[in-house]
């Protein structure tokens, strides 16, 4: 029987109700047709938000129909997805660290910025008296001379003694005991600068850094002042890191020891390793340091990246930089956009692929989702045109 208006109007708007609602009997509208539900679809895959919306066609139970006025199609293509983001970030000295001065005196010279001071080499001057750079993670606390209690400090100073030359003959071990051995080595040393030979180590003779040469980035005090509780100057290690603060929802990309790919403000890219990663959180509202949201008192998450090459970072100096993480690929694979995509009545996905004048449904499996694109597998071959909204 030939379809009225008022009744084709009924079945339009039956198209827009949601399949499979309830009525008011606790009952389920029963369709003697196949139903196909849209997709919403998001894909957040390493930052990336994807996100796919259909709206229902009118199926009349053809699988041989013709898509409706307000879709298009696209082709299915051939090729590589990734999963890869990219997040903007700055090449810096690796490791800034504050040098703080200890005892007391006049600062009576300074390095220059930029300079680079090697183990063994002057830092500052105090009181006319050199203050000396040496090598460990432990900071000089107490005096290290004959008498002193056996401890892991009087082992670094043996080791940077040694390091430098100066247990020559002595026969020193580099272990936790100051011995007669460690006494003449320290007099060695302290010839060596020109002062006092004590055999006794002071706290602010020396300062201890885990680091191989150290670089001045800025000074915090100046000439003619006196000893405070603030830092003398600034120093890093000499090597250019990548430094970049992902989102929250990125950080599943950086992986221990992944590698990356850093794109140079200069141009040209060098790769990278992920060193480490340093969870931001709730400073309790302090301003400013490294990392610093600059509001809320909320600091964000940074992610250290260390250099395979140095050559092409020093070249570009401390500069603007992306950082490519490569995340999950899909090689030669079927790709289409998401909003091809529909879920299907009883679960999976599907496409429609339209032949000429007329489209089918076509059940296929997801793999990989980026970009707002998914790889698929099935009946669908490259080249094959599928139905998006338009």
């Amino acid at each position: 029987m030939p379809e009225t208006a008022e009744s084709a109007e009924s079945a339009a708007s039956a198209a827009l109700v949601t399949p499979a609602v309830p009525d008011g009997r606790g009952s389920r509208r029963k369709k003697g047709r196949r139903t196909i539900v849209p997709l919403v679809l998001m894909a957040a895959l390493a930052g990336t938000a994807a996100w796919g919306a259909t709206r229902p066609w009118d199926d009349k139970g053809s699988v041989a129909e013709q898509p409706s006025a307000d879709h298009g199609t696209v082709v299915v293509e051939k090729g590589s997805l990734s999963s890869s983001i990219q997040v903007a970030g700055a090449l810096s000295h690796d490791a800034p660290t504050p040098v703080v001065g200890s005892g007391q005196g006049t600062i009576t010279a300074l390095p220059a910025v930029g300079s680079v001071v090697k183990p063994g080499g002057k830092l500052y001057e105090v009181d006319g008296r050199p203050v000396v750079l040496m090598t460990g993670d432990r900071p000089m606390w107490r005096e290290l001379g004959p008498g002193v209690g056996d401890g892991p400090d009087v082992k670094q100073l043996k080791s940077n003694l040694v390091k430098l030359g100066h247990a020559g003959g002595l026969g020193l071990a580099v272990d936790e005991k100051f011995t007669d051995g460690t006494a003449t080595a320290v007099k060695r040393w302290q010839k060596a600068l020109g002062v006092k030979e004590t055999g006794t180590v002071t706290p602010g003779s020396a300062v201890m850094l885990p680091l191989a040469a150290a670089q001045v980035q800025k000074l915090g005090a100046q000439l003619g002042s006196a000893l405070g509780a603030g830092s003398v100057l600034t120093v890093s290690g000499t090597d250019l890191v990548a430094v970049v603060q992902p989102a929250e929802n990125q950080l599943s990309q950086f992986k221990p020891n992944g590698k990356v790919v850093v794109n140079l403000a200069g141009g040209g890219t060098v790769e990278g390793r992920i060193r480490s990663l340093i969870r931001g959180g709730d400073t309790g509202g302090a301003e400013g340091g490294a990392g610093g949201s600059g509001g809320g008192g909320q600091q964000k998450t940074s992610v250290t990246i260390v250099l395979e090459s140095q050559d092409k970072a020093v070249q570009a100096g401390p500069s603007a930089v992306t950082v490519n993480v490569v995340g999950e690929i899909a090689a030669d694979a079927l790709i289409v956009p998401v909003t091809a995509l529909l879920a299907l009545d009883g679960g999976g996905y599907g496409v429609k692929v339209v032949d000429g004048a007329t489209s089918r449904l076509v059940k296929v499996q997801l793999g990989l989702v980026a970009d707002a694109k998914a790889q698929i597998t099935g009946e669908v071959k490259a080249g094959d045109q599928v139905v998006i909204p338009k």
